[in-house]
């Protein structure tokens, strides 16, 4: 699950949830217990580094097997 971050609207209280993304949520504050919306965050968690992509290492598998049989 991803954690979004919030800020309240009444307070200006910032704090982190965790939810599912297509869950419909009502954010409250856990001071106040007013609303609160979610903010805008540029937290990168996911890197790809090295093999194991699609592209370059699973993809051509099928046709590497049936080119391998055709040159035996």
């Amino acid at each position: 699950m991803p954690t979004y971050e919030y800020e309240c609207t009444h307070c200006g209280h910032r704090f982190e949830q965790f939810h599912g993304m297509s869950e419909k949520v009502n954010i409250l504050c856990p001071l106040c217990r007013e609303k609160a919306r979610r903010c805008i965050t540029s937290v990168n968690g996911f890197i790809l580094k090295g093999s194991g992509f699609y592209q370059t290492d699973y993809k051509n598998k099928e046709e590497k097997k049936r080119t391998e049989g055709e040159k035996k």
